[in-house]
């Protein structure tokens, strides 16, 4: 698997930031181009790389700079049930509940359980979506008795 994590000192905090400033240029969101051009060091070389990668790279550095962690991580790749459940901020047991019952896919591998985090995406898209709707049921459900917030 393929993952990648940075807890940025402020140093590198600092140096996303520097970073980000030379490489983000507010473009009109009409003519976008679907690769960028980069030039990557002293002798001038340019690198050519897809606008979704440059995208990324720029949210990294945004991230970096405000000093928050990040983690890159393929959607095929698979995660421990520690991975998963803090990525769900839930704890390992309620985690092993929910890939018991069903509600997540999961695979064994020896005796441990690998959960692809396409699928921990899949559930938590699906998650907040009943939570969204369960919120504003309540909202709807209080206006009609006359709370507003």
């Amino acid at each position: 698997m393929f993952a990648s994590e940075v807890i940025p000192t402020p140093e590198v905090a600092r140096e996303a930031g520097v970073a980000l400033k030379a490489l983000y240029k507010p473009r009109p969101k009409t003519k976008r181009a679907p690769t960028i051009r980069v030039v990557v060091d002293e002798a001038k070389t340019q690198v050519t790389i897809p606008r979704a990668a440059y995208d990324l790279l720029l949210g990294v550095l945004a991230q970096l700079a405000n000093g928050n962690p990040v983690s890159i991580v393929p959607h095929q790749a698979e995660l421990t049930t520690n991975q998963a459940a803090e990525m769900l901020n839930v704890s390992r047991p309620f985690l092993i509940q929910l890939l018991e019952k069903g509600e997540l896919p999961f695979r064994m591998v020896g005796t441990h359980r690998r959960i692809r985090y396409e699928d921990l995406l899949k559930y938590k898209r699906n998650d907040d979506a009943k939570r969204k709707a369960v919120a504003d049921e309540l909202a709807a459900e209080a206006r009609k008795m006359g709370f507003e917030y």
